[in-house]
């Protein structure tokens, strides 16, 4: 089979591969699309390794239809040759087939397209680990969710909204905000126009401070954001694409009772990953059918095009989910 590689010079070439060796507790899928996530420009960078056992290749989630059943699969999961799934990986979704453990596979939830499905479980599950497990948010919580027009934001605000939460996003632009208007944040703060710290001070005052906030951001405005929470918020770190350093008022932090908690999805256990999809099938996925949740598609490529797909995302002006067709 084909998959895409990362040359030595960072380069990217569709190349002969090995096919997947299928396990007992393993499903080969036939892949239709794959989405990018900011993690595969860490793998390219190599900054963010694939764990033991995955593909070299990157591509974090996928869609497609089953191939092939390992014996313990083909007895344990409810899935059947031929059905269209999504499926949460941890590395090799950028090539013609990949193999997964059963309980990594969700049903495409109805009405949704390949290119839909592919853009959901690794943006679905994160944003459910972020919201629901590490944040506990709550009907009335208000969020503050950074880079609203993130694929990752453009899953996490309407999923919040579905729930009856109350969503403050940042963007860099009027242009971004424009873009991201049919998410239906309730508050959208141009940060070459407005300081993120002096609104959420506003927000405070007006008696609506941030619960629970999800940063990919970091950087200096962490830690002046920090002191407008709510007591006993929740502050996610993600990522840190605007810097690693930031200064903290550690007295705030005691004081108003903040948790900073660090999370990716990446490093969850097997088990825990299982549990997380298992849960967004039986809670999530009914909201997704009715179209209270989807993904926004930014730009569909072929995989040969994978570089073009990446350089969306490393010049930051897509708006939401790129997804490669594969199949």
């Amino acid at each position: 089979m084909k998959a895409i590689l990362v040359n030595d010079d960072k380069s990217l070439s569709w190349s002969e591969v090995a096919d997947p060796i299928l396990k007992d507790d393993e499903v080969l899928i036939k892949i239709s699309c794959a989405a990018i996530n900011r993690a595969d420009l860490m793998q390219r960078e190599g900054d963010y390794p694939p764990p033991p056992g995955a593909p070299e290749w990157m591509g974090l989630e996928v869609s497609g239809y089953v191939e092939k059943m390992g014996k313990e699969a083909e007895k344990c999961s409810s899935f059947k040759l031929g059905d269209p799934v999504c499926a949460l990986l941890g590395g090799g979704g950028y090539a013609e087939y990949v193999s997964v453990r059963y309980d990594m596979l969700m049903p495409v939830p109805e009405g949704c397209s390949m290119v839909e499905a592919a853009a959901m479980p690794e943006a679905f599950a994160t944003a459910y680990l972020n919201l629901f497990i590490e944040g506990g948010i709550k009907e009335g919580n208000t969020l503050l969710m950074h880079a609203g027009a993130s694929g990752l934001a453009s899953v996490i605000i309407p999923m919040a909204k579905a729930f009856g939460v109350r969503v403050i996003t940042s963007v860099r632009t009027s242009e971004m905000a424009n873009a991201i208007e049919h998410l239906k944040a309730d508050v959208v703060v141009k940060t070459d126009e407005e300081d993120i710290a002096e609104v959420l001070k506003g927000e405070l005052e007006a008696g609506h401070p941030v619960d629970v906030a999800i940063d990919c951001l970091g950087g200096e405005m962490m830690g002046r954001c920090l002191p407008y929470l709510s007591r006993g918020a929740r502050w996610i770190m993600i990522a840190a694409l605007a810097g690693t350093k930031t200064e903290i008022d550690l007295k705030n932090i005691y004081v108003r009772n903040v948790r900073i908690i660090g999370s990716t999805l990446r490093s969850r256990t097997p088990e825990m990953k299982a549990h997380i999809l298992s849960s967004l099938v039986s809670e999530v996925w009914g909201k997704v059918s009715e179209g209270k949740i989807r993904p926004t598609i930014y730009k569909v490529l072929p995989i040969t095009e994978a570089d073009a797909g990446h350089q969306l995302l490393y010049s930051g002006v897509s708006a939401g989910k790129v997804v490669l067709t594969v199949n």
